[in-house]
């Protein structure tokens, strides 16, 4: 089985059901695990199962990572570094997979018909030009935070379904993004509602459409682990998947659902707050908070059709190899498949 270092993972990087029961040896080990996160709504279900004690449960003692990407956490996943984490599939996470490293083994936050998700955004200077449709991309620049990135994804699909072709800029990191598009260095992005709506909402931004109109059903993040986790830590990753999945159906419930009132939602926000814009005082985040409320696969339940479909991109636009498989990708036992 690989097991890459920090250094060997760059380089190689360079070159390119849900389990509800807990099993014993875990809980008899309480086995110290980092998981890997966002600082986004859309990561509630880890920081749920931690601040409910469904990890601890588990017998597993997380701590957590926070990153600004998604590649940098499939650097991480590879070097051992982190344990488990929830992102975006990436060209790296995929050229990863195909040296044996990573596997996708859950299903997190999904585009789902009815439920709000993310948006297609324009600066306000472009949309004074005219972009006040995604119709309108065609010559325009796009951001995203590296090549290969799930912003790089989304908006060549959007490109294609309009027939238009747009330049792509990378940031690297969310925050420079948003900058580069509020002072018009760069026309459009998409991005989560959490965020999107907000600077819409304070006049930086305009929303001129939603992702869910042309991905279906996309399957935005997973969750994936090492190779070596998934083939051979076959009791500690049960164990992981089934308390995340309690802490992602918590979220559900309570902010979806809306199970418990305007009450369950207030004590679901302060809970989510000591994560997600934890630098403004609750009052101000909390609409931001609930405006990020998007759907979390019950189970970490995968759709592997989605997955397919941006493997398939990654491999047309040549970032990644054409000879990695889905089952280089995926290990699909650990849920239901959708």
């Amino acid at each position: 089985m690989l097991k890459l270092n920090r250094r060997q993972t760059l380089t190689l990087m360079g070159g390119a059901a849900a389990a509800a029961g807990l099993s014993a040896p875990a809980i008899a080990q309480n086995k110290k695990i980092t998981v890997g996160a966002l600082r986004f709504t859309s990561h509630s279900g880890t920081f749920v199962a931690v601040e409910r004690g469904y990890f601890k449960d588990a017998g597993l003692d997380v701590e957590l990572k926070f990153f600004q990407a998604a590649q940098p956490m499939a650097v991480a996943i590879a070097s051992g570094d982190v344990d488990y984490a929830v992102t975006a599939i990436s060209g790296g996470l995929i050229s990863l997979a195909e040296k044996g490293a990573i596997k996708v083994i859950g299903g997190a936050l999904s585009e789902k018909k009815g439920i709000d998700g993310q948006k297609i955004l324009a600066s306000n200077a472009a949309y004074d030009a005219g972009l006040t449709s995604p119709a309108a991309l065609g010559g325009k620049t796009f951001g995203m935070t590296t090549a290969g990135s799930s912003f790089h994804y989304m908006g060549s699909k959007v490109a294609m379904r309009e027939g238009v072709e747009m330049t792509f800029k990378p940031l690297q990191k969310v925050g420079a993004i948003i900058g580069a598009l509020k002072s018009g260095q760069i026309d459009a992005w998409s991005i989560v509602p959490h965020i999107a709506k907000p600077l819409a909402g304070a006049g930086a931004v305009k929303i001129i459409g939603d992702i869910a109109d042309y991905i279906p059903d996309y399957q935005v993040t997973t969750v994936f682990t090492s190779t070596d986790n998934a083939e051979n830590q076959v009791d500690m990753t049960t164990d992981f998947i089934g308390a995340y999945s309690k802490g992602v159906a918590d979220y559900d419930s309570i902010m979806v659902d809306r199970s418990e009132g305007e009450a369950g939602v207030n004590a679901m926000v302060e809970l989510i707050h000591k994560y997600v814009y934890q630098d403004q005082p609750l009052e101000k985040a909390a609409p931001s908070i609930i405006n990020g409320t998007m759907w979390l696969n019950k189970g970490a339940a995968l759709n592997v059709g989605s997955v397919e479909d941006q493997l398939n991109w990654f491999q047309t636009e040549n970032l990644v190899s054409p000879d990695v498989s889905m089952d280089d990708l995926v290990n699909t036992s650990y849920v239901d498949v959708l």
